[in-house]
C-alpha cells in the first residue's frame, strides 16, 4: 500500500511542478514562428523528459494544465482543442516511458532513435490531425489557417522534441546508476 500512495504523491507532485515549468516555457521562451499564434515551443523537449520519467498521467495533465493557464494569462481565454490535443500528446509521451526505460541509466542510440520516430508520429496526429480538424468543428476556423499552424506546429515541435528532448532524455539517463553495475563487496 505504501509504494502505491507514494507513486500517487510522486505524481500529483510531478504534475505540478510540471505543469509551472510548462507554463514558464510556454510564456517566455516561445519563438515566433511568423504563422499567427504558433510558436516553437520548448515546452515540448521538457514534456519528453517529463513523460519518460513520470508516465502518461503527470505529462497529459502537467501540458494540459500549463498550456491552460498559458492561453488564460497570454490570451485572455484557452483555446480548448489545442490544450485537449496537447493534453493527449502528453499521454502518447507518458506511454514511451516503459519502453524507454531511462530510470536503468542506459538510453542507447536505438532507443532514442525509436523514440524520435514515435513524437513525429504522435505530433503529427496531434498538430495535422486533430487540433485543426477540432477548431474547424469547434470553432468553425478556416481550414487553410488552422492547416497552416497544424502544419508548422508539428514540424516545430517534433524538432523541439528531436533536439531539446533528447538531448534531456540522454542527459537524465546519465544521472541514473545503471541497473546491475554496481557489485557487492566481499
Amino acid at each position: 500500500m505504501q509504494n502505491k500512495q507514494s507513486t500517487s504523491i510522486r505524481t500529483v507532485v510531478a504534475t505540478g511542478i510540471g505543469a509551472a515549468i510548462i507554463f514558464v516555457l510556454m510564456k517566455f521562451v516561445a519563438i515566433p514562428t511568423g504563422i499567427p499564434n504558433t510558436q516553437v515551443n520548448v515546452a515540448a523537449g521538457f514534456l519528453a523528459l517529463l513523460g519518460a520519467i513520470f508516465g502518461p498521467v503527470a505529462a497529459g495533465l502537467a501540458v494540459f494544465i500549463g498550456h491552460a493557464l498559458n492561453d488564460f494569462v497570454t490570451y485572455g481565454s484557452p483555446w480548448w482543442t489545442w490544450i485537449i490535443v496537447d493534453g493527449l500528446i502528453g499521454v502518447a509521451f507518458g506511454f514511451a516511458k516503459n519502453r524507454l526505460k531511462i530510470e536503468d541509466g542506459v538510453l542507447g542510440t536505438a532507443k532514442l532513435v525509436w523514440f524520435n520516430i514515435y513524437q513525429v508520429i504522435v505530433n503529427f496526429i496531434g498538430w495535422v490531425l486533430l487540433a485543426p480538424t477540432g477548431d474547424i468543428i469547434v470553432y468553425h476556423e478556416p481550414a487553410t489557417k488552422v492547416y497552416l499552424q497544424g502544419i508548422t506546429t508539428w514540424l516545430v515541435n517534433s524538432i523541439s522534441v528531436a533536439i531539446i528532448g533528447s538531448i534531456l532524455l540522454v542527459l537524465y539517463a546519465r544521472t541514473r546508476t545503471q541497473r546491475g553495475s554496481l557489485k557487492k563487496e566481499r
